[in-house]
């Protein structure tokens, strides 16, 4: 039976013999449809390392500008997929969403067999590829309803500490299937050293980018599959009431799917130079317009009982807290879906090069036949930040999560600092692999910090809010959260441009100290408004 109409998780004689079997299925289905989200989402970092080291006709900042457009794509998509469960509800919304991740897998592994395919379809892809973003949103609103509260910081711990494997799964699984003609095609000779986990590929070799898309249809089909079969929608009117057929709800998905496609796009259009679009306004200026945009558009835009609907999930908005947790969350989980976007394209250009100066002017553009290959080490910081998560979780059950989040804003200051350090010096020297040791032991730490600090906070909204405004807050969080994706490979490749990688983390560090603050006076402090949650 897929729709339940009985669930009441709080009531420990119905949890033991019905609910925690039932809980239990549904969460092991949601985690690798969300790994496989993260990892379509996430992997233009990957691919566009190797476009560099192919020789595909773009420039540095182009590519980086691919990764920033999924992250900003990603993240408008959580905005609406915050209110998909009692819209569409669970089982519908995680089907649909995990079946059209097909669509940028198989264009992007058609676009990587030609190297003459213009910038412009990677935009696209990549716009797409955001699907995969948004359903972090709706996965987690959808776990937080078949939980009990004392058990919800391991529970969202888990579906998002291992649905964030899909990062490190993708940084581990593109660079090895890119080895073999598994799906046919062409290869493509390499004209830099690349790389796997195992080790170092010599240029010259011969490598097929394209499985970089197609290898994730063959988790995808099955997963599509399993979760028809094996999850539930929960009916009952605290969490998804009146959600009609199922060709209703997915309607229901892709209209509100669209509008946030819509605003993410037009937001790209004014924000990015020519010739992509106009580069009329900041970055700083056109994201909080397509928030606006986004959230004023999905009410204004629906009708009858959808708008009713949303407008009772709105009522998060009134609440202090959401605005509260929305930016300590962006320290913890924007920092590390940010990172984990920039971190292998910052090793490459940063350590991959010798810095060096000609006729009295420091040039980069020189390769560095000693530097690290980013894949061989991107992995790392993805791996142990999504392996902690779930920890992060269990602890903040233990001690609290304000408190475990306000030790976590202490590390990522200090390790932000220390990262900092390291870049400023490689960046100016000919031997620049010297200074890589420290800093990936340093990113590594910032890494584990937000792992820990993603499993707190989630802990806390899980007790600050009711059953009903929990899982739209949980939504709404990562929402903003993720638009981290976005900055944070933008500013990087806005430092590199100008020669200066170790500003882009000084300004991470000011943030991080402001979320302390923040947590500081709403959580630890004496007179909190609500003690160590």
């Amino acid at each position: 039976m897929s729709n339940l109409y009985k669930w009441d998780v709080e009531d420990e004689h119905f949890w033991e013999t019905e609910g925690k079997k039932i809980a239990t299925r549904n969460l092991w289905i949601s985690i690798p449809c969300l790994l496989c989200g993260f990892a379509v989402w996430l992997y233009w970092s990957i691919i566009t390392v190797q476009m560099l080291n192919l020789g595909f006709p773009f420039s540095q900042s182009e590519l980086f500008t691919l990764s920033a457009i999924a992250g900003l794509s990603g993240a408008t998509l959580r905005i609406p997929s915050s209110f998909l469960i009692r819209i569409a509800g669970g089982r519908n919304t995680i089907f649909f969403t995990t079946a059209l991740l097909m669509l940028p897998a198989v264009g992007t592994g058609i676009a990587l067999q030609d190297m003459s395919t213009p910038i412009w379809v990677y935009y696209i892809l990549a716009l797409l590829s955001g699907i995969g973003g948004g359903n972090f949103a709706s996965s987690m609103s959808n776990i937080s309803f078949f939980f009990p509260k004392r058990v919800q910081g391991t529970s969202l711990g888990l579906n998002a500490g291992l649905g964030n494997f899909g990062v490190t799964t993708m940084q581990i699984l593109i660079p090895l299937v890119m080895t073999a003609g598994i799906f046919g095609g062409d290869p493509m000779t390499l004209i830099n050293t690349s790389g796997t986990l195992i080790g170092k590929i010599p240029a010259g070799t011969e490598t097929y980018i394209h499985n970089a898309g197609y290898v994730w249809l063959v988790l995808l089909i099955p997963l599509a599959f399993a979760s028809w079969f094996g999850m539930n929608n929960i009916t009952i009117d605290a969490v998804s009431p009146h959600i009609g057929s199922p060709p209703h709800a997915f309607a229901k998905i892709s209209g509100l799917l669209l509008i946030a496609f819509i605003t993410a796009a037009a937001g790209l259009y004014v924000l990015l130079p020519a010739p992509v679009g106009l580069g009329l306004l900041s970055k700083w200026i056109v994201l909080p317009l397509v928030i606006a945009a986004t959230v004023f558009g999905m009410k204004y835009l629906t009708s009858g009982g959808l708008r009713a609907n949303l407008e009772r999930q709105y009522k998060i908005f009134g609440n202090k807290h959401t605005w509260a947790m929305t930016i300590i969350y962006t320290m913890t989980f924007g920092s590390f879906i940010g990172y984990s976007a920039a971190f292998a394209l910052s090793i490459k250009v940063i350590f991959g090069f010798s810095h060096i100066i000609v006729d009295g002017v420091m040039t980069h553009g020189t390769a560095n036949p000693n530097g690290p290959s980013a894949l061989m080490y991107a992995w790392m910081g993805p791996f142990i930040g999504a392996l902690i998560r779930p920890v992060g979780g269990k602890i903040a059950d233990k001690l609290g999560g304000a408190i475990v989040t306000q030790w976590v804003s202490i590390v990522m200051i200090i390790s932000a600092f220390g990262c900092a350090y390291f870049m400023k010096s490689a960046y100016a020297s000919p031997t620049p692999e010297k200074f890589f040791v420290p800093f990936l032991i340093l990113f590594i730490v910032l890494f584990a910090a937000t792992g820990v600090g993603n499993g707190s906070t989630f802990r806390s909204i899980a007790i600050i809010f009711d059953k009903e405004q929990a899982g739209p807050v949980l939504g709404w969080t990562s929402a903003v959260a993720a638009y981290g994706a976005f900055i944070i490979p933008q500013v990087f490749g806005e430092q590199i441009k100008a020669t200066t990688p170790e500003y882009a983390l000084y300004g991470f560090a000011v943030f991080y100290l402001l979320c302390l603050i923040l947590n500081w006076w709403f959580y630890t402090r004496r007179n909190a408004y609500i003690q160590n949650p």
